[in-house]
């Protein structure tokens, strides 16, 4: 895997950006902005588990139902555990194939990846197809486990507003009408259940870099 591969995710986010601001229609476009805008001035992203406290434990069922339990993946070994926004956010599929082009590399260097979303697990089913992801993906619902690490943020009356306008209905994605969703956030966690790493950002548009994870590993090893 060459370093670009490794090193080239916010270029392709900031590409998306530009993409959006260019075929958005203006509303939709600066309520997004706006609601994001809010969300990082709260603090919210601040107030998430950070490196050296304990990872929640849980147990979610993957996109065949199949249950997964964090304590029973640490006992293998390190883990990356990467929350993400949904399958109809276009920066979170970049950011899905971006880590799961260094699966290999991750997986030689003793660790599990595994990602979380409130979706369905039909819907979580349909972005490992999309996306031919090799990795768990499990479903979330409610945000239950999210909000154990901070994450979770409603999502403003305004912008459901403009969601819905524009045929971006959650509700069908993930099986609630909360409108809720976590902040994306990635912590790679030690076999004592300790989080080593932790990357949430407010502004979803921003991904913690495959790089970086890499890099953690080793250092972890």
């Amino acid at each position: 895997m060459t370093q670009t591969s490794e090193s080239n995710l916010q270029q392709q986010l900031d590409a998306q950006k530009a993409q959006a601001q260019a075929h958005m229609p203006a509303d939709f476009y600066d309520g997004i902005n706006s609601d994001t805008n809010a969300l990082v001035q709260s603090g919210l992203a601040e107030q998430s588990l950070k490196a050296g406290v304990q990872a929640p434990d849980f147990t979610l069922p993957d996109a065949k139902g199949t249950d997964v339990t964090l304590s029973t993946l640490l006992q293998q070994g390190l883990v990356v555990l990467t929350f993400y926004r949904g399958s109809w956010c276009p920066f979170c599929n970049l950011q899905l194939r971006a880590y799961q082009q260094i699966l290999p590399q991750i997986q030689e260097l003793g660790a599990t990846l595994v990602a979380v979303s409130p979706q369905t697990p039909d819907n979580s089913l349909t972005i490992i197809e999309k996306q031919e992801l090799a990795f768990p993906v499990l479903s979330d619902k409610g945000n239950a486990v999210a909000r154990q690490y901070g994450l979770v943020f409603k999502i403003s009356d305004q912008l459901r507003g403009l969601y819905e306008q524009y045929q971006l209905d959650l509700t069908q994605y993930n099986g609630d009408d909360t409108w809720e969703l976590p902040m994306p956030g990635t912590f790679i966690i030690d076999k004592s259940g300790t989080i080593q790493l932790a990357s949430v950002n407010a502004d979803f548009m921003q991904r913690l870099e495959p790089a970086a994870i890499l890099d953690s590993l080793r250092t972890l090893r």
